[in-house]
């Protein structure tokens, strides 16, 4: 592993990928989400960026200081470095940069890797102690591996689209479900990799493909195994579920939207009994078990809708509380940015950025004795100079 090198601003020494270098080629939100993980851990990302226009999620939109929502969510803490990679003078700085990395991940289009000479297959030729993960629509090898793939193609095409909204009316999931996912398993497979060099377990060259499509087939798994095994496309249910009832969202008397659920026989008896007071409902037998319960959830909505009609969300919340009974409330996106569980738990930090300092979440892993670093945002270019100059190369690309 990488040891000469100088921590990033922003990056500690406690993180546990510390002294891990990651160098990335990059765009939109599958790669930025694994590599900035990678940093939230404490590796140094240095981000490779076209000199002409960097990472196109750069200009999705500029409603953050100037700056694209997408790009501040996903590329705090890294160094950008602009290297035009299609002339040999880029190539050569590249290469110097994989000399002394740890990792090298790349989201780029079908074959641009190959094309660079960067494949996994070169690396393992000329950078034989580098971990190569290359994320991908399809993956290799199937009729559909050379096209391009964005997170609505591929939830439409792993029948994501069909699970989600009402019948006749299929949506995509609000978050992009399959880049996300798709960098957290990216993210997972260098850590291991990781973990296995460290441990002497993992030996010679190391490379890992994750592919979008295969993410999401994988996210599919209930739905896939139930069809597979019943031949039956269950069909979406918006809010609800086709596998657990009663399990929905139910406007209430105050103009707000509980969302209630149970998972077993157990609860569902709490449910009617002491949140509905239905002891009518807890004894009939056709809701006796969760598949008859799913068979006949029309039912139960009508009559779990009528009861939160005629009470306010507290009063449904402090019922359902207090018969152990799963509840939220729906939400908007304004309502979670002041979240009072969010203040609460102090959540939110604030971070640099070239239009000013700027809130933003703290990650998930909430970790014994280290903070995530939260580092800036970078424009593009910024840390040029000061990473070949790492690399003894000067301004005009002379060798110092």
């Amino acid at each position: 592993m990488t040891t000469d090198r100088v921590d990033a601003p922003g990056h500690g020494s406690a993180g546990p990928l510390a002294g891990i270098t990651v160098v990335t080629l990059e765009q939109a939100v599958s790669a930025p989400l694994c590599t900035r993980t990678l940093g939230d851990f404490g590796a140094r990302v240095i981000k490779v960026e076209n000199p002409r226009g960097g990472d196109f999620a750069r200009h999705y939109d500029d409603v953050v200081g100037g700056l694209a929502a997408h790009f501040v969510w996903l590329n705090r803490g890294k160094e950008s470095v602009a290297l035009d990679l299609k002339s040999p003078a880029g190539m050569a700085v590249l290469r110097r940069l994989l000399d002394r990395a740890d990792v090298l991940v790349s989201n780029l289009a079908p074959g641009a890797t190959a094309k660079l000479g960067i494949a996994p297959a070169d690396l393992a030729v000329s950078h034989p102690g580098l971990i190569a993960v290359e994320i991908d629509g399809y993956g290799p090898g199937g009729p559909l591996s050379h096209k391009r793939a964005y997170d609505l193609l591929v939830q439409a095409e792993s029948g994501a689209c069909a699970t989600t909204g009402r019948p006749g009316a299929p949506a995509k999931a609000g978050p992009p479900m399959a880049d996300v996912s798709t960098g957290l398993y990216a993210a997972l497979s260098i850590m291991a990799l990781l973990c296995g060099k460290e441990r002497g377990r993992v030996q010679g060259p190391t490379s890992a493909a994750v592919s979008l499509f295969d993410t999401m087939t994988e996210l599919m798994g209930y739905s896939l195994t139930y069809t597979r095994h019943t031949g039956v496309d269950q069909e979406p249910k918006g809010m609800g579920s086709p596998a657990v009832a009663p399990y929905g969202a139910y406007p209430t008397a105050d103009g707000h939207t509980v969302v209630l659920g149970t998972t077993n026989d157990g609860e569902w008896q709490r449910f009617a009994r002491e949140l509905l007071g239905r002891p009518d409902l807890a004894d009939d037998e056709r809701f006796g078990s969760n598949s008859g319960r799913v068979a006949h959830s029309e039912v139960l909505d009508a009559e779990i809708g009528a009861w939160c009609a005629r009470h306010d969300l507290a009063y449904v919340q402090d019922r359902a509380d207090a018969a152990g009974i799963g509840n939220s409330r729906y939400n908007t996106p304004s309502d979670v940015v002041a979240h009072p569980h969010l203040t609460a738990r102090d959540r939110w930090r604030e971070i640099d950025t070239p239009g000013g300092p700027v809130p933003a979440l703290l990650p998930p892993p909430v970790i014994s004795g280290y903070e995530q670093p939260m580092g800036p945002i970078p424009a593009l270019g910024e840390h040029t100079a000061a990473v070949l100059a790492e690399l003894g190369i000067g301004a005009e690309g002379e060798l110092l």
